[in-house]
């Protein structure tokens, strides 16, 4: 079974533990998923099964927009409520002082992950480091930061949505807005809303061709040597400069790799996704 599709994990449940889940409702061994969501966020998170598993570092999942909560004077050593350590009163602050803060998060950031996140030191991730008594020594990354706006401030709480790059930590972003305020400040809440093109829509199976990355090309020798894998030379097709192409068959696509050197399969007979109108999501 291949499939292509979009869930909503809840709140309080891994990424793993929740595809472990998809795994007992679709009857498949074989499903992963593509960016992980803390425990406590939710939203949406990228699945596939069978053969579309291998299609994760091809497909088009930037920009993605998530719902944060901001929850003034919490403390916490996971910068969420999972790991709270203390709570005080803390000052207002005007809406005007905080529209400023979130601004100036717009652009290119460099910060450090949260000890307690999937980041790995040393092939151990982070967070297991940190619940075995350990201290995770992060490095600074960096991330683009698209759009970041105030959705609304009821103190303590401050609601935002921001537009990111690849790989950045909200948890963090939450962080340094806090400490731009001059207060102690953790996220109450996190939800991703979507990935590039990928949104919640009831776990409704997908066509990869329309999310992958790598622009179409089209072969224009004998079909069945692109089927069965064969040497290719880029004469017979129709662009020809070097880069990374999706080009499809009667029943199957591929994902091809153009350079001086020549041809090279990344990955060959995917089969092309058929849409079922019977198919029921199972329940």
């Amino acid at each position: 079974m291949n499939l292509l599709f979009v869930t909503d994990k809840p709140i309080f449940r891994s990424s793993n533990r929740h595809l472990s889940t998809l795994k007992r409702k679709y009857g498949t061994k074989k499903m992963g998923f593509s960016g992980t969501l803390d425990p406590f966020a939710t939203g949406c998170l990228i699945v596939a099964a069978g053969q579309y598993t291998r299609l994760f570092q091809y497909l088009k999942k930037t920009p993605k927009t998530y719902r944060a909560t901001l929850w003034l004077g919490a403390e916490s050593a996971s910068l969420d409520i999972e790991n709270i350590l203390s709570i005080r009163d803390v000052p207002a602050v005007s809406e005007q002082r905080i529209r400023e803060v979130l601004a100036s998060m717009e652009g290119e950031l460099e910060y450090l992950p949260p000890k307690y996140s999937a980041k790995k030191i040393g092939g151990q991730r982070a967070y297991r480091i940190m619940r075995e008594g350990g201290d995770a020594e992060m490095k600074s990354v960096r991330s683009k930061i698209y759009e970041i706006r105030l959705l609304h401030y009821r103190h303590p709480f401050v609601t935002f949505e921001a537009t990111v790059g690849e790989g950045t930590y909200i948890r963090s972003l939450g962080a340094m807005i806090a400490e731009a305020l001059e207060l102690p400040g953790t996220l109450s809440s996190l939800r991703r809303l979507n990935e590039g093109a990928f949104r919640i829509e009831g776990e409704r199976p997908l066509d990869p061709l329309k999310y992958l990355a790598p622009p179409p090309n089209d072969y224009l020798g004998d079909p069945e040597w692109l089927d069965l894998g064969k040497k290719l030379q880029k004469r017979f097709f129709r662009r020809q400069e070097n880069g990374l192409y999706v080009v499809e068959s009667e029943r199957f696509f591929s994902i091809l790799e153009f350079s001086d050197e020549g041809i090279r399969y990344r990955l060959n007979r995917i089969e092309k996704f058929r849409e079922n109108k019977e198919w029921r999501m199972p329940r």
